[in-house]
């Protein structure tokens, strides 16, 4: 055992849930500490270094295990699972049967539900949304307003940002600067825009930017652009 239920209480959406409070000295929690509000024990493992911090809520039949942590006023509940290192913050909720593992991890006011999968080095930030079946992993990144979902999958060193919404894989193409730094680049589909390191805008401001950097780069951000625009044109 590594915590216990205090008999301080809250209520939240029909839920009664108490503050835990360590018992034993483990990961950065020394025993005595306050941790943050779990519905029941099930919610959160009393094996591994797995812990809910601040005013972060676990409740309903949402699981944390494993190294996973819950910080300052994330929600994690309905049948919701968080283990391995997976971190969980801020605002971030996590619902419905979403699995976020592995060193995933979750910021700012994300909303990750339905049967959606969150795992290996993905950060899911800012506005963003994951949902239905889709899978978010590898190194990918997903954050602004960006919404995820049908049977979409993010992966490899994907950048979805901005307003863009993915519903499957053609809604979005990664591709490689292999004639300078080698740095991979994102183009979405719905609002047809690029984000490429710092910069993020439309076609020709890219083509733009890159001119103004260097010929080459200008030259081939230009190519890169114009098969784009000819996938587009015949609805590739």
């Amino acid at each position: 055992m590594k915590y216990k239920l205090t008999e301080e209480t809250r209520e939240v959406n029909g839920h009664t849930l108490y503050r835990i409070e360590a018992i034993k000295d483990f990961w950065h929690i020394n025993a005595g500490c306050k941790g943050g509000w779990i519905e029941k024990k099930s919610n959160l493992s009393q094996y591994g270094n797995c812990w809910v911090c601040d005013d972060a809520m676990v409740y309903g039949d949402a699981q944390i295990y494993g190294d996973a942590r819950v910080f300052k006023q994330a929600q994690v509940y309905g049948y919701a699972q968080v283990s391995d290192n997976a971190y969980i913050c801020d605002d971030a909720r996590i619902f419905d049967y979403a699995i976020i593992y592995g060193n995933a991890q979750i910021l700012d006011h994300a909303i990750i539900h339905g049967d959606a999968r969150i795992f290996d080095n993905a950060m899911i930030s800012g506005r963003a949304t994951v949902c239905d079946d889709a899978r978010v992993f590898k190194q990918a990144q997903v954050y602004g307003n960006a919404q995820i979902y049908g049977n979409a999958q993010i992966y490899g060193d994907a950048i979805i940002t901005g307003d863009a919404k993915i519903e499957s894989d053609r809604d979005y193409i990664v591709f490689k600067n292999w004639w300078s730094s080698g740095r991979y680049f994102t183009w979405t589909r719905s609002n047809d825009m690029w984000k490429v390191g710092c910069f993020y805008g439309t076609g020709n401001e890219l083509i733009k930017k890159a001119f103004k950097d260097s010929w080459k780069s200008g030259r081939e951000y230009r190519r890169i652009v114009r098969y784009v625009k000819k996938i587009k044109t015949h609805g590739i």
